[in-house]
């Protein structure tokens, strides 16, 4: 351990200069690691041992006096928390169920920390199920780095939920959450959050990481390999030959700077295929070939191209030199500069999947909102923009929203009384139908609506402009919706109230359309309890369309005219506190053909039978 400790001095220096850059930039303070692991892997036995060597920095203005680790592969485990969720919960995920249960000593998944010394120092540790609880001996003060070295034991577990061996596909090793990691301290304080197969909330930092295994094996994932010419199998660099060292084991060096988390996956039947954007950026695409994968892989990674040019034209440019898209896991589960993707599916499936893990990248991969506090800002912004993403470059144009799935999915979960606040904690969310429709379809409808109350172009302009302010900061969702107010000029405090802390629900409609000499009085009424913004469109009899706009009192103003739409030629605030509101529409040119509320169709309103006259 010393010789490592000495090795490692350098990175703690390079480790101070980052973090003084990450204070200076805003008064939000945030901690920062990097991470030197070195593991030997016994592919025989599944198990492995290591040895880590971490800088951690205390940027935050607290002295602490403990800390946590994050042991995941404890939840494989029978009778753990993850195990009892999954048999308790009423709507299990099918690819869990009782499986933990039923796990044999051979096929659980364990992390053991056999030894932690913090400066040299030992501490006081204990194992609670996932988390390892650290009493130190002396305390971290505020703005100081500290050195912890340890070494681990761990056996991979049977692939259950996204990490563990032999996979539905045959995948040898898909090795997500599968180190002792920091658990991340905030301006909310420490995030030791037990394991129960949600969301996860990592540190900034860096990871140097060396993995000895069979020489068979071929390895992808997080970082950028440093021994490629030693390596081969795709990687090395083109016109150099490969000089293998001799024996049985082979050691891959990867080094990953800027990231919260490190997946890697191995298989010895690998195919590596590898393309190179006109932009710089390597994609690597790590698959077993045979007669599903050989028509769909080979095609899979012009796609790949095609949404990482798409993904970094509207939510800002791919901060890393290269992605990984490897078949592993059970199902897409998002990792820094990587993905684990099941590889058996048909065309569409498989690029919407990798289009929605790749989507991660900006959302979960360099914002990196707490997903457990804010699981919707990552699963339905990624929804968002994947969706959107498919029907420009992969589905056949059509005149229904791309994002029609979402709006029904919201709609039945309002239907099946299971709804509850986007607020929530991912973990505790009573139903797992409950998270996926809120996570990902309110989340992702949240985005859509902003596109109605602000105008597409100003709320497309504020991605941006989220992505410049916030990449790499953990924003929550009041620093979101500070950017979309600066950008938009309006007050939308009462938009996250509403739709992020509560159930409550959007349903206006025409309540009565009278006419009264050469006009047409109409009432319109917010039947729901939350309020909206509503676009009016008149059409009349002679074909001329225009809108009649009411925005919210509070919202302090109104969103621009947007293009493609009728002529706005009215526009009357509606305070919140009014169920109705009466205008009166001049008929003397010509009689009025039909009403439309959002004629557009991108509010959330759970009953549209009511938004047009003549009732359709």
């Amino acid at each position: 351990m010393k010789k490592f400790t000495i090795l490692f001095i350098g990175v703690i220096s390079v480790l101070l200069l980052f973090n003084q850059r990450v204070v200076a930039q805003s008064e939000r303070w945030q901690q920062s690691v990097s991470y030197k692991m070195d593991i030997e892997m016994d592919v025989k036995t599944n198990q492995y041992q290591g040895t880590q060597i971490i800088a951690y920095s205390n940027n935050s203005p607290d002295t602490l006096d403990q800390l946590f680790f994050h042991l995941y592969y404890n939840a494989f485990q029978p009778n753990s928390m993850m195990d009892v969720r999954s048999r308790s919960i009423a709507d299990p995920d099918r690819r869990v169920g009782d499986r933990i249960s039923k796990l044999t000593p051979d096929e659980i998944g364990y992390i053991h920390v056999e030894s932690l010394l913090l400066n040299g120092q030992e501490v006081t540790m204990e194992e609670v199920g996932t988390i390892l609880e650290v009493k130190l001996p002396e305390p971290i003060l505020p703005h100081t780095t500290v050195l912890l070295e340890s070494k681990f034991k761990a056996q991979v577990p049977l692939q259950v939920r996204r990490a563990g061996r032999d996979n539905a596909e045959g995948i040898k090793f898909s090795m997500s959450q599968w180190y002792p990691k920091l658990a991340n301290y905030d301006e909310q304080g420490w995030h030791a959050n037990p394991y129960i197969g949600r969301e996860f909330y990592g540190i900034w930092g860096n990871f140097d990481v060396k993995i000895t295994i069979d020489k068979s094996y071929i390895l992808g994932g997080t970082g950028y390999l440093q021994n490629n010419n030693e390596i081969g199998y795709g990687y090395e660099e083109e016109g150099v030959s490969v000089k293998r060292p001799s024996g049985s084991n082979l050691t891959w060096h990867f080094y990953a700077p800027k990231v919260h988390d490190f997946m890697w996956a191995a298989d010895p039947n690998y195919t590596h295929d590898k393309l190179v954007m006109d932009n710089g950026i390597t994609l690597h695409h790590l698959y077993v070939k045979d007669k599903e994968t050989n028509k769909t892989w080979p095609e899979l990674k012009e796609y790949t191209a095609k949404a990482m040019t798409y993904f970094s034209e509207r939510y800002g440019a791919y901060p890393y030199k290269q992605y990984s898209v490897i078949q592993g896991g059970d199902g897409g589960m998002e990792y820094p500069m990587s993905t684990l993707i099941t590889g058996h599916r048909p065309m569409g499936s498989l690029v919407g999947v990798m289009m929605h893990e790749l989507a991660h990248s900006w959302f979960q991969g360099v914002l990196a909102s707490n997903e457990s506090l804010y699981s919707w800002m990552d699963e339905g912004f990624t929804t968002y923009a994947s969706t959107l993403n498919m029907a420009a470059n992969y589905l056949k144009p059509s005149s229904e929203s791309p994002l029609k799935g979402s709006y029904t999915s919201y709609e039945r979960l309002v239907k099946s009384g299971l709804e509850e606040p986007l607020s929530t904690h991912a973990d505790h969310f009573h139903t797992n139908t409950a998270y996926g429709a809120a996570a990902y379809s309110k989340g992702s409808l949240f985005l859509m609506q902003l596109g109605y109350i602000v105008g597409e172009e100003v709320r497309d302009k504020a991605m941006l402009r989220y992505w410049d302010e916030w990449k790499f900061r953990h924003p929550n969702v009041n620093d979101f919706i500070r950017v979309m107010e600066k950008e938009s000029g309006l007050e939308l405090d009462w938009y996250k109230e509403y739709w992020v802390n509560s159930t409550k629900t959007i349903d206006y409609a025409i309540s009565s359309v009278t006419e009264k000499d050469k006009s047409l009085v109409v009432v319109l009424e917010r039947k729901g309890l939350m309020p909206m913004p509503i676009d009016l469109v008149v059409t009349y009899e002679n074909g001329k369309k225009e809108t009649l706009y009411f925005p919210l009192t509070i919202m302090r103003g109104s969103k621009d005219p947007e293009s493609g739409f009728p002529e706005r030629t009215k526009t009357q605030r509606w305070p919140w506190t009014n169920t109705t509101i009466e205008i009166t529409i001049d008929q003397s040119s010509s009689p009025v053909k039909a009403l439309q509320i959002d004629a557009s169709e991108r509010m959330a309103d759970i009953d549209k039978t009511n938004n047009s006259w003549p009732a359709e």
